[in-house]
């Protein structure tokens, strides 16, 4: 699953790097050490200007609420519980089949957080015992150091108790697609704990390689077969990952401090 990620690169980064024609300065959000469900994100996606002459689709850099609100929810109520959406059922799910034929797009991050349960504390659940896990935060991210790019759908939700002039009538929300997590081994393991992403975590999000990103934007794409054909993972041995403070599981924690690489899992947290 992805239930936490980091995004701190620069706006001007971002636009530069998916060859964004329209941003709007004043959607800049601060960088992000700790992005959490219903925060504001980044996400990269193309559909026509609003009021524009011109009706063909302009890859745009929007802020967007991270949880998918369905268009025909009645209350944005549960949105945190739809931050992602399975590779495996997205074109077939109410809530995001609409979506996926139209509505794509792409969430930038630097990586994503996971959280693995220590060996001793895994045989005290796995006896029935109801002792609190203790749990190490991992942190993964591209070995080479570009962007993580996941693929996400975004929806436009009406809220009906507010009059159509007011600036919260309407949301726009996101989801990001997970996949299995690869059983190959990372680029670079660390080296007290997990060998591979599915060692970490059995789900991942799924990474867009630059090849495909044009394709997954291009709102012209509407074959459900030629799109699930785009979830595909992408090559193994891209990642690398690497413990980091158990300060991250406190979403009020933010700060550049929480992608430190410790030399090894915290104490109370061994493996």
């Amino acid at each position: 699953m992805c239930g936490r990620y980091a995004a701190s690169r620069r706006p001007e980064d971002l636009t530069g790097l998916f060859r964004v024609e329209k941003w709007e300065p004043a959607e800049t959000l601060a960088p992000d050490w700790n992005v959490a469900p219903t925060k504001e994100v980044y996400a990269v996606l193309e559909r026509p200007v609003k009021d524009a002459d011109d009706p063909r689709p302009v890859r745009q850099m929007r802020a967007l609420k991270w949880g998918l609100v369905p268009s025909w929810a009645k209350s944005p109520e549960g949105a945190a519980r739809m931050i992602n959406a399975r590779a495996e059922t997205v074109h077939e799910k109410p809530s995001f089949r609409r979506p996926f034929v139209s509505r794509r797009c792409i969430l930038p991050a630097d990586g994503y957080y996971e959280w693995v349960t220590g060996a001793d504390e895994r045989q005290l659940e796995e006896k029935g015992r109801k002792k609190r896990p203790r749990k190490q935060p991992y942190f993964v991210t591209p070995a080479d150091g570009s962007v993580f790019a996941m693929a996400g759908l975004y929806e436009f939700w009406r809220d009906r108790t507010l009059p159509d002039d007011h600036p919260m009538a309407w949301w726009v929300t996101c989801s990001v697609i997970t996949t299995e997590a690869e059983t190959t081994p990372l680029a670079v393991a660390p080296a007290d704990g997990p060998a591979t992403l599915a060692g970490i975590h059995p789900r991942m999000p799924l990474m867009l390689t630059p090849d495909r990103w044009d394709a997954w934007l291009d709102p012209s794409r509407t074959d459900v077969e030629e799109l699930k054909a785009l979830l595909a993972p992408p090559p193994g041995g891209l990642m690398r990952a690497y413990p980091v403070a158990t300060a991250v599981s406190n979403v009020r924690n933010n700060g550049p401090e929480l992608l430190e690489e410790l030399a090894a899992p915290e104490v109370g947290t061994l493996f």
